[in-house]
């Protein structure tokens, strides 16, 4: 039997589910998620080996239509980027949804020669499903995609059937990676995205994306992660909110990503985290460069 080995980007707006996707697909989390839009800023690479090959995924920043602030800028230009040299491009939607974004993305697809399967997320939130069958129609009149499958990314449904469509796109060829890595990512990386994780999820109206996690420290000591991390924000209200009475509020944040951390590197971790404030850093290149969103 051959091997197959390729790269699959996954694509759409914000907020429909591309890093849970990723997740359910890897079977580990390797992306973070919340329920607000634009969680992801970086493409992340989520790396599924099985017997018959090695598909390579990256998950991309949500396409979106505001272009006006370095950060929005960034996250498009990231996104885009990740379409270029991919065997194929899952493009995810909502069922029975279909937005400003969502045309812009596909506007996108269309000048991109990579083969496209669309992916109709959500499918588990469709109370009457004889709304689907026209919807599924109406989406293979946009675009003329190699497969429409219903999936539910947080249940799984078909998910199982879109990675076997998918790896029967994938070119023959050796595996890239390890079969056992499940990501390009390092752990400093990991160790960021898991407390921008609690953040974001815990304060989704509280701040705007105006916040950044960079880790000062990370070391390893026996089956000890020492762990010292700087969430700088861009308004000193805004650091007064994470920080909280007495600091209740960032005791809290730091206890669920240490949590998050613990299972997630299967190693005791000590967690310090302090927020600072640089003003307008999600405007400036340089800082976003500087923070790691230049990569």
């Amino acid at each position: 039997m051959s091997n197959h080995c390729g790269y699959v980007a996954i694509v759409g707006r914000p907020n429909v589910g591309k890093s849970t996707l990723l997740n359910r697909v890897i079977g580990q989390k390797v992306a973070i998620t919340s329920h607000k839009a634009q969680t992801t800023r970086h493409s992340i690479l989520g790396i599924k080996t099985t017997e018959t090959g090695q598909i390579i995924y990256v998950d991309t920043p949500g396409i979106h239509d505001r272009a006006d602030h370095a950060m929005n800028r960034y996250l498009n230009r990231t996104a885009k980027a990740s379409l270029f040299e991919v065997d194929l491009i899952i493009f995810v939607v909502e069922a029975l949804k279909w937005t400003r974004e969502d045309e812009k993305v596909l506007n996108f697809l269309l000048k991109q020669e990579s083969p496209v399967i669309l992916a109709v997320n959500k499918c588990d939130q469709v109370k009457s499903k004889e709304r689907l069958l026209p919807y599924l129609q109406e989406m293979s009149q946009r675009y003329a995609f190699d497969e429409v499958i219903p999936i539910s990314a947080s249940k799984g449904s078909y998910v199982e059937m879109l990675e076997e469509q998918v790896l029967t796109r994938m070119p023959e060829g050796v595996n890239i990676f390890p079969e056992d890595q499940l990501s390009d990512r390092s752990d400093r990386f990991f160790a960021a995205e898991l407390i921008r994780e609690q953040l974001t999820r815990r304060y989704a109206q509280e701040l705007p994306y105006a916040l950044s996690v960079e880790i000062e420290q990370f070391k390893e000591e026996g089956n000890l992660y020492r762990i010292a991390a700087i969430v700088w924000v861009e308004k000193s209200s805004q650091k007064a909110i994470i920080i909280g009475k007495n600091g209740a509020a960032l005791k809290e944040v730091s206890k669920h990503a240490r949590i998050g951390m613990e299972k997630f590197f299967d190693k005791k971790v000590f967690l310090q985290v302090w927020v600072k404030v640089k003003k307008s850093w999600s405007s400036d290149e340089s800082s976003l460069t500087r923070l790691g969103y230049g990569e």
